[in-house]
């Protein structure tokens, strides 16, 4: 089998890994040969405060450096008659340089205390940035635990969240750049990290996070802890953690890939069609893209049915897409195709991370190519009443002036317009020319090999140009970065006969169902 129904390592051991997160010693430098006491004094002379940003192109004060997070262990207790989370992130970070401070991001995080190795830090909170004072500097290329102790409010009015508040308690969607308001972290996709999850609920609730369930324990007060530990590395914004009164189903998928979806107890038969399809949907992909990359896969109706609890219909959280509920009661062609989109994302978003937000057309692109690939091979209709990918291209190819003066080129959003159409069909667009390009064979190879090359890790739009010319043989830069960067729509290769509308000024962007950070802008839809 290529799938293992168990994690690789015992369970003690991964329950000891978090625990040795939480007592980790102060840090450390590499030893160096002849570094006396008295340097080692002034070490702290030495040090800077570490940038407070990644520079981002489109969130530029989202993230940190002067430092990596290599694990996170993040310790929930819910209390159901509060409604108020009582938490502990466990963060094992190394210096890249000497710190006299480090940051972490944080928003609506009420932060008790902070520890850097065994030593209390001081702290300040200011902006969306949790400011972290060591007793003393961290050395360049150490390893340090931090330890932060906190409370949240799901509930809690912010400028963006990622928590949904659900009757029975809660779940979260962060993408993009929310994960800090659930966590304070490095929340950026580029650093990603060993996750571990421990959840203590009351009676009558589950616990369920990303990755695998490595333990249970019953705890007084009628009280459970469940313990998760996720395998592959993952990006902050594609955590998911969720309490409610849910029921966890088992299945087998392609393989021996284990499936489990986590269902809201009262709909676990209403929803079963739904989720009986992902076994199917997961061999169909794994036919194109290759081995599902992750230890498991499942779906999760979040128990909400509020019209505002979150502003998408699906979303990838790693391992456990998040899904509206009433969405998926409704027949197998008015969800297939969507339900392939947010796979896909397991490839390409979630095992290849954006760089950069400025990448995301690498994620949604690819979602929707391969969505609607599989809804037209099953003639189901889209939402225009199109039943091939060469009738939605050349529909979607005539607006492409329009869509690149509204909403700038694919590869070049801001904050404002980062998940409208453009970067879905737009997307979608660049691949079909590419595929035009080089032929399906060459573009499957290509595929493959950029998810290969980048598993695990995160990748930008210049290392996907890369790899494709590396693959098939030739130098395709100009070619993609005109249709990723050009203000002009290219000629379809192929398809010298298609022509571009002439820009109307006054139009009012048709691609785009509203502005912000709206992720139904798919075309699976």
């Amino acid at each position: 089998m290529r799938y293992r129904s168990r994690v690789t390592a015992p369970a003690a051991a991964l329950i000891g890994t978090a625990a040795a997160l939480t007592a980790a010693p102060s840090a450390h430098a590499t030893p160096t040969t002849g570094t006396s006491a008295a340097t080692a004094s002034t070490t702290k002379s030495y040090g800077t405060p570490g940038p407070e940003t990644l520079g981002d192109p489109v969130f530029p004060d989202l993230g940190n450096d002067g430092y990596r997070v290599t694990a996170y262990h993040l310790d929930f207790t819910y209390d159901a008659t509060t409604r108020l989370v009582d938490a502990t992130a466990t963060l094992k970070i190394r210096a890249t340089q000497a710190l006299t401070r480090f940051s972490l991001d944080a928003l609506g995080l009420d932060i008790r205390a902070v520890r850097v190795g065994r030593r209390t830090a001081t702290f300040e909170q200011v902006g969306e940035k949790l400011r972290i004072t060591p007793a003393r500097t961290l050395p360049a290329r150490s390893w340090v635990t931090v330890c932060v102790e906190y409370s949240a409010d799901p509930r809690r009015q912010l400028p963006h969240t990622g928590w949904v508040d659900t009757p029975d308690g809660f779940a979260v969607c962060c993408q993009p750049n929310s994960a800090h308001t659930v966590f304070p972290c490095n929340d950026h996709p580029s650093d990603k990290a060993g996750f571990s999850f421990r959840l203590t609920v009351p009676k009558g609730l589950r616990g369920v996070a990303t990755g695998l369930l490595v333990r249970t324990e019953s705890l007084d007060g009628d009280r459970t802890a469940y313990t998760y530990r996720s395998r592959e590395p993952m990006a902050t914004e594609l955590v998911q953690i969720t309490v409610g009164d849910y029921v966890v189903k088992h299945r087998q998928g392609p393989h021996g890939l284990p499936l489990r979806d986590v269902v809201p107890t009262a709909r676990a038969e209403a929803l079963e069609p739904a989720l009986a399809l992902t076994p199917g949907i997961v061999e169909w992909l794994e036919a194109r893209l290759g081995a599902y990359p992750f230890e498991t896969y499942g779906l999760l109706p979040c128990n909400s049915d509020a019209p505002n609890a979150f502003d998408f219909t699906g979303l990838e959280t790693q391992t456990l897409t998040i899904y509206k509920p009433n969405f998926l009661l409704q027949e197998e062609k008015k969800i297939g195709s969507h339900m392939m989109h947010e796979l896909v994302h397991s490839y390409f978003g979630n095992s290849v991370s954006p760089a950069t937000w400025a990448d995301l057309w690498l994620n949604e692109g690819h979602a929707d190519f391969y969505g609607l690939l599989y809804r037209y091979e099953r003639g189901w209709p889209d939402s225009l009443g199109m039943t091939t990918l060469e009738a939605r291209m050349k529909h979607t190819y005539a607006q492409g002036d329009q869509w690149r003066h509204d909403s700038g080129p694919v590869a070049a959003p801001n904050a404002v317009n980062l998940f409208d159409g453009q970067r879905y069909l737009g997307g979608v667009l660049v691949l079909y020319a590419l595929r035009n390009l080089v032929g399906e064979a060459a573009f499957s190879a290509l595929e493959c090999a950029f998810l290969a090359r980048y598993r695990n890790s995160s990748a930008s739009t210049e290392d996907y140009i890369a790899v494709a010319s590396h693959v098939t043989g030739q130098d395709l830069s100009g070619f993609l970065r005109d249709w990723l960067y050009g203000t002009k729509t290219p000629r379809m290769p192929g398809h010298p006969d298609w022509t571009v509308t002439p820009v109307n000024p006054s139009l009012v962007a048709p691609h785009s169902r509203r502005g912000g950070h709206y992720h139904d802008n798919s075309a699976t839809l």
